[in-house]
């Protein structure tokens, strides 16, 4: 990948590798629509061909924080975001597998990281639309991952625990906040995760989108130590 001169990203965690392997690149053609989103940090990204460089944690906080999980049909006075999902995901990891390292933890905060710029999309329609979004999404978060000093593609065995953690998460999500049966939920995303009561009771209470933003932004940084620290 060819990584195109740009001034270096203000507040960078870690330091951006000058190239690394990324999903194949759409095809280009010079008549394409726009395919770019403007950044409240000032930052112009690409959806169809993502760079690192256009990529800062502030934009991805602050678009997960206000991203709606369950198209919004949750309970509570604020929706139930996909930053606080992260978050709600990394927490039944630590306690499935406590040992696991902070780099892991890192792409395990990322798994949805693509939705800050295009959305979460409920797993229903991901299926109706097919490989195109599949695409998009790899691209975006190869990107992410490179941005951040991690590999683009996540190792097999961390994308099997993440998937599982997810489907956790999901189960909770669904019986406390989306209005599922307990039998309903365990139909369709597996086993409860049996976390401890005060950290169901606190990440399962929808938090305003400052709260949320602010916490997975304070996770990132303690993580993202942890990662520095050990390379």
């Amino acid at each position: 990948m060819t990584v195109r001169k740009a001034s270096a990203p203000k507040n960078s965690a870690t330091p951006i590798p000058a190239a690394a392997a990324m999903p194949p690149k759409q095809k280009s053609t010079a008549a394409r629509p726009r395919a770019w989103q403007r950044m409240l940090s000032g930052r112009r990204l690409d959806l169809l061909d993502p760079s690192p460089l256009d990529i800062e944690i502030a934009d991805i906080a602050h678009g997960l924080a206000r991203m709606a999980r369950w198209n919004g049909q949750t309970l509570g006075a604020h929706i139930f975001s996909v930053a606080q999902h992260t978050l709600l995901v990394e927490a039944v990891l630590r306690e499935q597998v406590p040992r696991i390292d902070d780099r892991a933890r890192l792409m395990v905060l990322f798994h949805d990281a693509p939705e800050y710029v295009i959305g979460d999309m409920i797993s229903p329609f991901k299926a109706v639309i097919g490989g195109d979004y599949k695409s998009v999404e790899a691209r975006l978060l190869a990107a992410i991952h490179i941005r951040f000093g991690l590999p683009p593609a996540t190792p097999p065995q961390i994308e099997k625990l993440i998937k599982t953690a997810d489907r956790g998460a999901a189960h909770l999500e669904a019986v406390h906040l989306a209005g599922f049966s307990e039998s309903e939920a365990r139909r369709l995303f597996g086993r409860h995760p049996q976390l401890p009561e005060p950290i169901v009771a606190d990440y399962l209470t929808p938090w305003p989108a400052s709260r949320a933003e602010k916490r997975f932004l304070a996770r990132f940084r303690q993580l993202a130590a942890g990662t520095l620290s050990s390379s």
